[in-house]
């Protein structure tokens, strides 16, 4: 079975500060620029057989600046969760109008459902497990890399919140024996 190597982007000013960015274009940082060539390290001397982005130019962007330029092919399924109403807002400024609100259980008005987006991710997963490629590397977004970790390892969508995924990271799935696993979680390449 395929490995699948994860790549959260590097930080932008929204992820910094912990503003919902799903459609919004922004650009990496400074931060997220180092966090973004930091990854090239970490990956160097890596093979893969199929490399994917998102379509949003904070994902795009760290995989150019990890040494993919060229090398990678857009799958809009890679998007980040569509947060509609809640573009731009915190998690705190949410759970002002509605308590407890939680992205992994509660309603997104505007927006994506969580089956939705559920639905998106498996077809990443489908596309990978029928590459037939020992490894693939995705770039993409704190949620929707942990709901295409969900839909790797089977679990629902409610149990996001148990991997929490920090900007600049690698992280690895794969199997342990044929079950599916996480290999590696959230990891910060060096040279940070």
């Amino acid at each position: 079975m395929t490995d699948l190597y994860l790549v959260r982007h590097g930080e932008t000013e929204w992820s910094r500060n912990g503003q919902h960015t799903s459609t919004t274009e922004l650009d990496l940082t400074e931060v997220g620029v180092r966090q973004a060539r930091a990854v090239a390290g970490a990956l160097r001397g890596i093979q893969f057989g199929m490399v994917l982005s998102s379509p949003r130019l904070r994902a795009r962007r760290t995989a150019e600046l990890a040494g993919f330029t060229g090398r990678y092919t857009v799958d809009a399924n890679l998007a980040e969760w569509n947060y509609g109403d809640y573009e731009s807002r915190t998690s705190a400024e949410i759970r002002r109008q509605v308590p407890d609100w939680r992205i992994w259980t509660g309603a997104v008005p505007g927006g994506e459902s969580g089956h939705q987006v559920m639905a998106r991710l498996q077809a990443v997963v489908r596309r990978v497990r029928g590459s037939g490629v020992p490894r693939a590397l995705c770039f993409a977004h704190g949620h929707s890399l942990r709901v295409l970790t969900l839909a790797w390892l089977g679990l629902d969508i409610r149990q996001g919140g148990h991997f929490p995924l920090e900007t600049g990271t690698v992280s690895v799935l794969g199997t342990e024996k044929e079950t599916p696993a996480i290999l590696r979680w959230n990891m910060p390449p060096q040279g940070r």
